[in-house]
């Protein structure tokens, strides 16, 4: 009986009803598209790391990201296959490079540089092409992202990076960074000698495979200990490092909150104004209901009802606005990661809040008076 008087309140005034349900869709909206991207931005943050055979990388001190690395003795890798328990160890290089386009333009990709591509998985997902390729000279691997940055290239076509003339051998998918910027593919030397004088004998990263039943926190302790000048991380740890950067030290998680709050207050307060609008329009039918012996908490439960009936509809509302996002975000290069947990955590998330919104209404409820039936 509550349910069904409940949604009779509810769709009495329809277009009241439609202004609810949107605003439930567009805060639920909202609040898809800012933990999507979210997730997906951070996904690309560590794509590599995740993606890679590494166990174990060795950087230079306090280098705050993947993408960000410094410098340091390419040497270093001779010193870590000497370490008990490692079974490979190989330089990567990592630099932001200038791609001199057809037209004459120049844009900036992110290239890595690795011997044995096979190796390491890196590149993870080959469309065109193989990956040891790159190990023939100035070649290079390009992700099929660029096409939209720089228009469309084949394999065959070669371009410059920093006034070195490249083949493109093959392409990748789905090679992408935190910035979304394109990522190229060479071998270390090649991609050292783009280096100001070749690259002065640098690396960014010593990556390391240890063998097999050891224990990559023990490996990566004694690696510790034999560089102390360096920071050495494993898989996990280097990923957490990487998100964690961008979460705080640029304000991303900061921004995506204040997002998530607008849209959360946006959706909240339209409930809250529609069920109190509501409350005020059926006062008779309330009054009645108090004097056929209807408690206070009893009508609350109507209108709680009312605001969770919304929070639903709301919710379905959305699914297909975000599914069309989704596809268009990826049109432009970027990934809404969703999941099934995320949308049920979202979906209580609203159903609590309307039903919050709805106890704003309780002081009207309990002030009315099952007297007014009677009065004219």
């Amino acid at each position: 009986m509550i349910f069904d008087v409940a949604v009779r309140m509810l769709v009495h005034d329809r277009a009241k009803c439609a202004i609810a349900i949107m605003g439930v869709a567009f805060g639920v909206t909202l609040v898809f598209v800012q933990v999507g991207l979210f997730r997906g931005l951070l996904a690309n943050a560590t794509r590599v790391i995740v993606e890679s055979r590494a166990d174990v990388w060795v950087t230079s001190k306090n280098t705050p990201n993947v993408d960000f690395p410094h410098y340091f003795s390419d040497s270093i890798v001779d010193r870590v296959r000497s370490v008990p328990g490692v079974a490979r160890a190989d330089n990567l290089m990592v630099s932001f490079v200038g791609l001199q386009l057809p037209n004459g333009a120049e844009e900036t990709i992110e290239l890595y540089g690795i011997d044995d591509p096979g190796a390491w998985n890196l590149p993870w997902s080959m469309c065109e092409g193989e990956a040891e390729a790159i190990r023939r000279g100035r070649t290079m691997l390009l992700d099929v992202s660029a096409k939209q940055r720089f228009g469309p290239f084949r394999v065959g076509d070669r371009r410059e990076l920093m006034g070195q003339r490249f083949e493109i051998v093959g392409s990748t998918n789905a090679a992408l960074s935190f910035t979304t910027m394109p990522m190229a593919f060479a071998s270390f030397r090649s991609a050292q000698g783009l280096e100001p004088d070749g690259g002065a004998g640098r690396t960014a990263y010593v990556l390391v495979q240890v063998d097999r039943g050891a224990d990559a926190r023990s490996v990566a302790a004694n690696l510790a200990r034999r560089l102390p000048h360096h920071d050495v991380h494993v898989r996990d740890a280097w990923a957490d490092r990487t998100r964690d950067y961008w979460v705080v030290s640029t304000g991303l998680g900061m921004n995506m909150a204040l997002t998530v709050f607008l849209g959360i207050l946006v959706g909240v307060t339209v409930v809250a104004q529609t069920l109190y609008s509501a409350t005020i329009d059926h006062t008779r039918e309330l009054a009645t209901l108090k004097a056929m012996g209807a408690t206070t908490i009893g009508l609350c439960g109507i209108v709680a009802t009312q605001a969770v009936v919304a929070a639903l509809a709301g919710f379905v509302l959305a699914l297909p606005i975000v599914a069309a996002i989704s596809v268009g975000a990826r049109q432009l290069g970027l990934e809404l990661v969703l999941s099934t947990a995320s949308g049920c955590t979202i979906m209580a998330a609203a159903i609590v809040l309307c039903f919050a919104a709805s106890l704003l209404t309780a002081r009207r409820i309990a002030s009315i008076d099952p007297a007014l039936v009677f009065r004219a």
